[in-house]
């Protein structure tokens, strides 16, 4: 990747846009002449992913803050507390561009545009990129549907300085739904039979992902947009073919997060980071060492020797502290660091001790150390194949399925030599039962990984409702941002989001 970087930094900065959905000028790929070869098109591949990368901050803070992982102690000035707590209104609500997604769009569209012209040494080179690059238009799009529902569909590179040519009123839910579904198919019709990684590298995107996505998409529209059992067939379908494609559960979660085991088999698709390149956003959920060297960990330790650059913005809430406090889940140490004033005396604290302690560390992102400095440069999934299998639950459990066997693989992962079927295993229920045993599975494994309020909005508004304290019946259009004064300023064809009127 890094061969490309310096001619991916001159081409973004050509057709940067300035504001969502409003260009100050065409395209200048086209013009100057970008997209006359192979190279050509091979570097705009590679910058859709550095443009995805970019995204990265608030793909999570859409996917997870608002939901109930965090809101806890936290030991400098807390973030975002008005998504925690949904707080704001149409004029201070956030992500007033589209959270810079349309951007993004551009540049596939004008990929999707231009790269079939192009001649290819090997044709299906070019079917891979094709294939990517459709998949990804996908993915950035169902989170515009996630997000604020009805969105405008652009499909088209921006070309124009006409502002009129600019303005586009919002899709339906529908219409945007069948867009997504479409470019879903038109990825999976590129990729054919093939089933690699591209340059065996999991940070492109690739078949297995489009297959995850598909999974994810249907099971929304199956469940929350009337597409019923046909569309929940489909996810299940889509689910169930990825275990084939070179994928699978790493044996333990030792083996999952840090640097040296990014090249594992459960990542199907992961944005990278490379020191010199991009860091990742988790230095947020750390802190500085004056605050964290004072104090101990959970077992008692000294954290005098910890070496950290960070800051500590975000504090898991004491709702999570319960959750994971499960000392035979390997998850609760592979997720945080707890903090304590003191050691207890030498002897820790195996179990949350409120009166002593101070907060925690985040930890599945930490990066690695070198010499007396912390580098971040942890690969972060976008999907994963614990997702997949705990998608591949849920799609059961809404069909009428047993979903006990998905959770079962998680939980045996999780606990180990730990695991016992009878404390541990889980015996399917009632699909209520079920959804929150999935829920709750899915809570523990994708603690920081951006997925926690999209799993609750999939489930049924209900289910948000039920653990999000900061929401309660009746502020069910708060699950929908709204349309800032600012978006509509700048384009008057938009409607405001139901509710927020």
């Amino acid at each position: 990747m890094k061969k490309y970087i310096c001619l991916i930094i001159i081409a973004v900065s050509f057709i940067a846009c300035e504001k969502e959905l409003e260009l100050d000028a065409p395209s200048e790929l086209t013009s100057a002449g970008f997209w006359e070869s192979e190279e050509g098109v091979r570097t705009a591949h590679t910058g859709l992913f550095a443009n995805l990368r970019g995204e990265a901050a608030d793909l999570w803070l859409l996917g997870e803050i608002r939901s109930d992982v965090w809101g806890g102690r936290t030991y400098e000035t807390p973030s975002n507390i008005d998504l925690i707590e949904s707080s704001f209104t149409v004029s201070t609500a956030p992500f007033g561009g589209w959270a810079g997604i349309y951007t993004n769009i551009h540049r596939v569209n004008d990929f999707l545009l231009n790269a079939p012209g192009v001649e290819f040494v090997n044709e299906s080179d070019k079917s891979h990129l094709i294939g990517q690059a459709y998949g990804l238009r996908a993915f950035y799009y169902y989170t515009l549907l996630k997000t604020w529902g009805d969105v405008p569909i652009i499909l088209e590179p921006l070309s124009t300085v006409d502002p009129e040519g600019l303005s586009k009123e919002r899709s339906s839910q529908s219409e945007v739904m069948e867009l997504i579904k479409s470019d879903i198919e038109a990825s999976l019709s590129a990729f054919g039979s093939d089933n690699s990684f591209w340059q065996e590298n999991r940070n492109f995107w690739s078949k297995a992902a489009t297959l995850a996505l598909k999974g994810d998409v249907y099971i929304w529209s199956g469940n929350l947009l009337d597409g019923g059992a046909a569309d929940l067939n489909e996810a299940k379908s889509a689910l169930e073919q990825i275990e084939g494609l070179g994928v699978s559960l790493v044996p333990d979660i030792e083996s999952l997060w840090g640097v040296s085991n990014e090249g594992n088999n459960e990542f199907i698709f992961a944005l990278q980071y490379q020191r010199d390149e991009a860091s990742n956003i988790y230095n947020s959920f750390t802190g500085r060492s004056t605050e964290i060297n004072p104090q101990f960990n959970a077992d008692g330790e000294s954290m005098i020797d910890f070496i950290i650059a960070g800051a500590n913005r975000y504090g898991q809430s004491e709702k999570t502290i319960n959750l994971l406090d499960d000392n035979d889940d390997a998850r609760k140490d592979a997720t945080f660091i707890r903090l304590y004033t003191d050691d207890n005396g030498g002897s820790g604290y195996p179990l949350y001790s409120e009166p002593t302690y101070f907060g925690s560390i985040f930890k599945k992102f930490l990066g690695q150390v070198d010499g007396s400095e912390r580098i971040f440069e942890n690969n972060v999934p976008l999907y994963r194949y614990a997702d997949v299998l705990l998608l591949l639950a849920e799609v059961k459990n809404l069909l009428g399925e047993d979903p006990s066997g998905e959770i079962n693989q998680i939980r045996q992962r999780a606990y180990g030599d730990n695991y016992s079927t009878t404390l541990h295993g889980y015996v399917s229920g009632s699909q209520m039962e079920n959804t929150n045993a999935i829920l709750t599975e899915r809570y523990k494994e994708f603690i920081g990984e951006g997925k926690r309020w999209w799993d609750l909005r999939r489930a049924g508004d209900s289910f948000v409702l039920d653990n999000v304290t900061f929401l309660k019946s009746g502020e069910e259009y708060k699950l929908l941002l709204p349309i800032t004064d600012d978006m509509i300023g700048r384009n008057p064809l938009l409607d405001q989001t139901p509710g927020w009127q």
